[in-house]
């Protein structure tokens, strides 16, 4: 039993690669109990046509996308045009719709709020600061009355 184990472990199970046939690397195994042998012949045959159907699918598709690539190199069609017009046509889909709209509408509302309270907010500084001021300018032209008071109470 030792040395069954030990041939495992040396030989191990080889899987199949992406693209590689199923049919050829799969090694023949006893039919899954319930299958004759004749089913799984058929579905052996059934596996490599369409195995066969996919390479052969792979193949055109790879052939199309050259095709592709030489028509939009023909239009002047470049992956950096083609991203411009991506973004012009999402950005399009985005400011037609509805969500964007009433976002828009809900901020350029709030926009015009807050205008009108910086509004008066700035005049009531400017009337603050015009009523400092004129205190000030009274302030300054009693100053040269009260020294000339202050002056005559001395002699």
């Amino acid at each position: 039993m030792e040395d069954a184990e030990t041939g495992s472990q040396l030989h191990p199970v080889s899987v199949p690669e992406v693209g590689e046939d199923a049919v050829t690397s799969v090694s023949p195994s006893p039919p899954p109990p319930g299958m004759t042998e004749e089913e799984q012949q058929e579905l052996q045959e059934e596996l490599a046509k369409v195995e066969d159907e996919i390479q052969t699918l792979s193949q055109v598709l790879a052939a199309k996308e050259k095709q592709l690539a030489d028509i939009k190199r023909q239009l002047g069609i470049t992956p950096l045009n083609e991203l411009k017009q991506n973004f012009t046509k999402t950005w399009q889909d985005v400011t037609t719709s509805i969500v964007y709209k009433r976002t828009s509408e809900t901020l350029s509302q709030a926009g015009l709020k807050a205008t009108a309270a910086f509004s008066n907010m700035g005049s009531a500084i400017t009337r603050k600061l015009e009523d400092v001021s004129m205190r000030s300018l009274q302030h300054s032209a009693s100053m040269p009355v009260m020294r000339f008071c202050v002056f005559l109470c001395f002699i």
